[in-house]
């Protein structure tokens, strides 16, 4: 299938090595950047073609399909574009800047019938699958509580680039641009997020518009509660865990390894241990995982099936977000609207 790639920021480079690396007839066909001096430079680079716009992706017959990986403030032309020429879509997280705008990317893509995938790696991680499938075999039990942890570091010259951490480009900091992955995994592993009481707040360690460390107490649709800490003035940052606790037993889930503790002692370790970008920077981490979610939407286009991360479930992440803004700026309990 051919490619098209849409943004060439930092992660641009991860989607070109996980299509290059990929065996399954995946072929970069094509990039295109804001700025036409660097789109030829990169294209050369890369050995591939530098479009002019998007209107020239959606117009070429052997595009397959197109990776957005823009900032969030330019998905919504980008999107109405593609979707008129019926062009599949593979996404960035997050879909947009808040809920509202997501959702209207999301039923832009359902009314037309156009495939909408979203990039959440951490979904095709080998211990994440295991994870799944030790809940949906019931081998914790019922699930009591869940804590999740993001302690990452950005040094500020991450900050210091043009719209970085503001709700204008972005639509906030640590939550929407960091967290957000582990966020989806644990709503992808446990089910929705019912209601939340958070704080978002800046450090000292800072200089951003929106917040850089993030906490919440929540409670799930299955009954289990839980709380989050997420941050990007952890030095030198660890990586992101997920610890649940079950009636027969107790997952950790951190850094590409699941280890699950029984109630009698016995225990059972499985994957291997993988840097996840948690530090100064943001890539040190593998491509592997990136062309797993590529070839699988790949095969959901080819077989007609739902990609790994729909646009509509990574509504639910979107939600969760919108609702810990709202109880930090209200100081009150918030139900989660999706």
């Amino acid at each position: 299938m051919n490619i098209a790639l849409i943004g060439l920021g930092m992660v641009a480079g991860t989607h070109v090595a996980a299509i290059s690396a990929s065996d399954c007839g995946l072929k970069l066909a094509g990039v295109l950047g804001r700025d036409p001096g660097k789109t030829a430079q990169f294209a050369n680079r890369h050995g591939t073609r530098a479009y002019a716009s998007v209107q020239e992706i959606a117009n070429d017959p052997s595009v397959d399909f197109a990776i957005i990986a823009t900032p969030p403030d330019q998905r919504l032309s980008l999107v109405q574009t593609l979707v008129a020429a019926g062009r599949p879509i593979l996404m960035e997280k997050p879909v947009e800047r808040d809920l509202q705008a997501a959702t209207r990317i999301v039923e832009l893509c359902e009314t037309a019938g156009v495939p909408l995938g979203i990039v959440f790696q951490h979904r095709a991680r080998a211990a994440s699958a295991a994870l799944k499938a030790a809940l949906e075999a019931g081998e914790l039990g019922s699930i009591a509580t869940v804590d999740i942890c993001v302690p990452w570091w950005r040094d500020q010259s991450y900050y210091d680039a043009p719209g970085r951490g503001t709700y204008a480009r972005d639509g906030g900091g640590v939550m929407i641009s960091q967290a957000i992955h582990t966020l989806d995994l644990a709503i992808w592993l446990l089910g929705p997020i019912t209601s939340v009481q958070a704080m978002m707040r800046q450090t000292p360690l800072h200089d951003l518009e929106a917040e850089d460390w993030a906490g919440a107490l929540f409670e799930t649709e299955s009954g289990a509660i839980g709380n989050l800490m997420a941050t990007t003035a952890a030095f030198p940052g660890m990586a992101e865990t997920i610890t649940i606790q079950g009636t027969r037993a107790k997952a950790h889930l951190g850094a590409g390894v699941l280890t699950i503790t029984a109630m009698d002692g016995t225990q059972t370790t499985f994957g291997e241990t993988a840097t996840t970008g948690g530090g100064a920077d943001p890539m040190a981490f593998t491509h592997e995982w990136h062309q797993s979610v590529i070839e699988d939407f790949a095969e959901a286009i080819r077989t007609g099936r739902p990609p790994m991360a729909t646009g509509r479930s990574a509504l639910l992440t979107h939600a969760v977000i919108d609702a810990m803004q709202i109880a930090s700026e209200t100081g009150l309990k918030t139900r989660v609207s999706a």
